[in-house]
């Protein structure tokens, strides 16, 4: 963690499997017109600007575990597509990863993880959370959105 930009999908309950399928029909179309350029976002769980999202405590895992804190507002949503609609023709398929700039988290990352998964988390790389300043980093990785088309969420998701 963070999970990069083309993470495999591990999708159990077919809507992570949607995304991934429609992720292969834009690769299927490109290879017919290798002139295309496709921005496939993998968007946040979206929060409306008037009502903030409670941050999650540790306790018990719920249904959307990691939907539940990677999420983004509507506005830095918009602004998002709209950033990708207007960025410069770059022939290709570009999957990027678009959240808030925090895990919508009251206790850190590594604490949430652990609380809903126990030990299944020792095998994860946890490291970038446990620097000074990057404990409720979001837990997927938006690096590239920014390089790619200039993207940065405006708004926290902790009131900041």
């Amino acid at each position: 963690l963070p999970m990069p930009d083309d993470h495999p999908c591990l999708d159990r309950d077919g809507y992570g499997l949607s995304k991934y399928l429609m992720e292969e029909v834009t690769k299927y179309l490109w290879r017919q017109n290798e002139g295309v350029d496709f921005i496939d976002i993998r968007l946040a769980s979206i929060a409306p600007d008037e009502n903030p999202p409670t941050p999650r405590k540790v306790g018990p895992v719920g249904p959307w575990a990691l939907g539940s804190i990677a999420i983004m507002y509507l506005s830095d949503a918009v602004r998002c597509f709209r950033m990708a609609a207007e960025a410069p023709h770059r022939s290709g398929v570009r999957i990027m990863n678009a959240v808030g700039a925090q895990a919508c988290v009251a206790d850190t990352v590594p604490e949430l993880l652990r609380g809903w998964w126990g030990t299944d988390v020792d095998g994860m790389d946890l490291s970038h959370y446990e620097r000074a300043g990057h404990e409720r980093d979001p837990v997927y990785d938006i690096s590239r959105i920014e390089r790619e088309i200039g993207f940065v969420p405006l708004r926290s998701m902790l009131g900041e």
